[in-house]
């Protein structure tokens, strides 16, 4: 490769060239000279042109420009669409992506591959916790085992950047090694702890380990390079008590279009369907949308309620319990977990996705990533009337409900079924926001944070120089 610095800055186009110049023919002479003596054996490429040429010729294993991520997570892979998104984004674009998680679909393997990315499972995840203290057991038990594992991997691979993914924040310390050998972190909020935490255990944020845990978040926070947060809200919530804004950005957990491609519908049995896919948490509001659906199905006997996800024992059968007195037994179906490959299918199949989120303080702020999935697959939906959702979606896109209000969401419910106007309008805007705000269009600002991270060197006094933020708007 012969490669040539020119600018036309330092070239005399007109007239008699200055001391600073030289006459543009001299450049217009090597030209002429490569194309009349080399003509038929060089290739005088643009630079993009070449770029083009590399990545299409070498394959990605080879590659110098690949980078080496490492994930953590307290969650099984196989079906947490946020992380999969990610790593499998990274993959596509040719760099090496391992990841330590839970053995979410129960699969006995220590360690599975999935569309290129390498899973090591190190423990199984049981949801049924029994107070907060056996929570917080099985999440250092994690941290001590994530440990010994990405200490061993790092060894080997040397990664660039280890992504650790809430909940806990406490684990971005598995990454201690990799910290010490040059590595950078990255924490992604998904939740934030202390109001999960007291929201899932009935107590108030004012409790002395809430406030520990407040204490623990801004600890991790100054512990990693960079924090990603799940969404606008909670950014204005952490800046204000435990991060830097120009250390944290925003990357709101949207679907992935590669997973949740439009499919056909198949199903045509005349029943209705009403889906939920998620976890089964007392902030989610199942109790509400079961007590809902008694009545639609009052307005509508061929609907069904069909659940999805992680299912904690002890809430799932006390749903359970609501369901059969209100004579709901065959009509509210508890599926399981689905994996998030099975999970687009299986809403394009249903007529209704229904989220009856609570409005406290929890719930009030963490986004409901299942609207935007089941916009992506042209059903309608219901949405309780939250801080977080008002803040993203409008009237247009979705068919509101006042939070808490099973009534009003059974109403709402009816009125989208018998509506069709109203139903083809939520569909088609739904459609039109998942194009506009999908996460092809987010995906380049994670792929610069990751490739600025990588390429960050210490001075030789050890100091970081600055990192530019990447911010979605």
């Amino acid at each position: 490769m012969a490669l040539l610095n020119t600018h036309p800055d330092y070239m005399c186009m007109n007239g008699s060239p200055d001391r600073d110049e030289y006459p543009v023919a001299r450049y217009e002479e090597f030209l002429s000279y490569v194309r009349d003596n080399y003509g038929d054996q060089c290739w005088d490429a643009l630079p993009r042109e070449a770029s083009r040429y590399y990545c299409e010729k070498l394959p990605p294993a080879s590659r110098n420009t690949r980078r080496r991520i490492c994930m953590v997570a307290y969650s099984g892979y196989e079906t947490d669409g946020r992380i999969r998104r990610y790593a499998e984004a990274l993959v596509r674009r040719g760099d090496m992506v391992d990841v330590i998680a839970l053995d979410g679909l129960s699969s006995g393997k220590k360690v599975t591959t999935l569309n290129g990315v390498t899973v090591y499972h190190v423990q199984r995840r049981d949801h049924n916790e029994s107070g907060q203290w056996s929570y917080v057991f099985r999440m250092l038990r994690f941290l001590f085992r994530s440990s010994i594992v990405l200490t061993r991997l790092h060894a080997r691979n040397r990664y660039d950047v280890v992504h650790i993914h809430n909940m806990p924040d406490f684990l971005v310390f598995a990454a201690w090694y990799p910290k010490m050998t040059g590595a950078r972190l990255i924490l992604d909020i998904h939740d934030v702890v202390p109001e999960l935490f007291a929201n899932k255990f009935k107590t108030g944020l004012k409790q002395f380990y809430v406030s520990g845990l407040r204490f623990v978040e801004k600890l991790c926070c100054h512990f990693v390079d960079h924090v990603i947060v799940s969404n606008h809200i909670w950014v204005e919530k952490l800046v204000a008590r435990s991060v830097r804004p120009a250390q944290c950005s925003v990357v709101v957990n949207l679907p992935d279009p590669e997973v949740f491609s439009r499919r056909q519908r198949t199903r045509q049995d005349g029943r209705f369907i009403v889906i939920f896919p998620g976890t089964f948490q007392w902030h989610q509001g199942l109790d509400i949308g079961i007590k809902a659906f008694a009545e639609f199905r009052k307005k509508m006997p061929n609907a069904e309620f069909h659940l999805y996800g992680a299912q904690h024992e002890k809430l799932m059968n006390w749903l359970k319990g609501i369901a059969r007195d209100l004579g709901l037994e065959d009509a509210v179906k508890f599926c399981g977990i689905a994996s998030l490959d099975a999970i687009p299918e299986i809403i394009a199949n249903a007529d209704l996705g229904v989220v009856p989120k609570r409005a406290d303080s929890f719930g009030n702020e963490a986004y409901s990533t299942k609207i935007m999935e089941f916009m992506s697959q042209g059903i309608p939906v219901v949405v309780s009337r939250t801080k977080i959702d008002s803040y993203y979606f409008d009237d247009e896109t979705v068919r509101f409900f006042p939070s808490g209000d099973s009534a009003a969401m059974a109403e709402a419910m009816y009125e989208v079924a018998r509506n069709s106007a109203l139903r083809e309008s939520l569909i088609r805007r739904g459609l039109e926001y998942v194009e506009l705000h999908g996460w092809d269009r987010t995906k380049q600002q994670y792929f610069d944070l990751i490739d600025s991270l990588s390429t960050h060197k210490f001075d030789t006094y050890g100091l970081k120089r600055g990192i530019t933020p990447v911010v979605e708007n």
